[in-house]
């Protein structure tokens, strides 16, 4: 089965077009090797696959016939994807509420002199 066509079957990606995507643009790799999109997967590859900014790691374990429910998918493939992947993301996550939100408007007088401070130790 091709790749776009078995990470689409296993939920990975809500279409095969978004999965095709992700082959050309060398998010998807077999053992370690970019893949384009009509590459052929096996039983017992390494799949890696970058979404959201962490590396889910797979192994296949099966190759479904068609697109199969959620309740279904561990039977296709075996997630081996490291802990510190996803500790990884909630660390970005709680960087990225330190900074201002989004829509709060322009920065002070206030804010600008602590920017200003910060900016000026650096020179």
């Amino acid at each position: 089965m091709r790749i776009d066509k078995y990470l689409w079957t296993i939920r990975y990606f809500k279409t095969r077009n978004q999965a095709t995507e992700a082959c050309k643009k060398g998010h998807i790799k077999i053992n370690a090797i970019n893949v384009k999109p009509s590459k052929e997967v096996f039983i017992g590859e390494k799949v890696s696959v970058r979404k959201n900014q962490i590396n889910y790691e797979l192994e296949v374990l099966g190759i479904p016939l068609s697109r199969v429910g959620a309740k279904l998918v561990d039977l296709y493939r075996k997630d081996i994807t490291p802990k510190e992947a996803f500790e990884n993301q909630e660390i970005l996550k709680a960087s990225k509420d330190y900074y201002r939100k989004k829509g709060t408007g322009r920065p002070t007088k206030k804010d600008r002199r602590n920017i200003e401070d910060y900016t000026d130790d650096y020179e």
